[in-house]
């Protein structure tokens, strides 16, 4: 199969990448495509031709479009591999979290759209209190779920979704995984303070 070509935009490609660096804080201009990132991808084989190394390969020639819509940046399980494997300790994970929210803010549709629901719900659930309340949680991910799938006019979807997490809840309820009370962290303006000042850094592109 023959791979889509690269457009190479020269005035844009600097920018995006010191972009991409600031806020991932990886130094992808170190990387030499040896491939041992792609070779240890668990999800590699589920994302075309978009492995690690061809992620930065796009974030180098400059290829805003394609780096930010891949199926690599919603497909990838943070599991670090890519990091652990990488010869100049490049944390590509890092890097796929910084274009993911960079997606997000461009308003961009992602191409799994239950993938950024739960990407969202877990991260407003973890924010409220500080660490993750499974109950807000799979409430926001499936409202967030039925209104994709209610737009689209999916009714059946919504009734198989709402079942197999109604089900899935009740295991964890049996195994005590399921947490009815509310917990919080201690000094929970700090880290609200801290989670304020890492958006504006990340707005401002530093």
């Amino acid at each position: 199969m023959a791979l889509p070509v690269l457009d190479y935009e020269h005035e844009n490609t600097q920018a995006f990448i010191h972009e991409v660096m600031s806020r991932s804080e990886q130094n992808i201009t170190a990387c030499y495509q040896c491939r041992r990132c792609a070779a240890g991808c668990p999800v590699g084989e589920e994302t075309g031709y978009v492995t690690p190394d061809r992620l930065i390969r796009m974030i180098l020639l400059g290829d805003r479009e394609q780096a930010l819509s891949n199926k690599l940046v919603w497909k990838c399980v943070s599991c670090y591999t890519c990091g652990t494997r990488c010869p100049n300790e490049i944390q590509t994970a890092k890097i796929i979290e910084t274009l993911k929210h960079m997606s997000k803010e461009e308003h961009l549709d992602p191409l799994l759209p239950k993938v950024a629901a739960f990407h969202k719900s877990f991260c407003t659930a973890a924010n409220h209190l500080g660490r993750l309340n499974e109950i807000e949680f799979m409430g926001l991910y499936e409202i967030k779920n039925a209104f994709h799938d209610l737009i689209h006019f999916k009714f059946r979807e919504i009734f198989k979704e709402t079942m197999l997490q109604a089900k899935l809840g009740l295991r964890m309820t049996k195994k005590k995984r399921m947490h009815f009370g509310i917990q919080k962290v201690k000094h929970l303006s700090d880290l609200k303070r801290l989670l304020k000042k890492a958006k504006k850094r990340a707005a401002d592109g530093v």
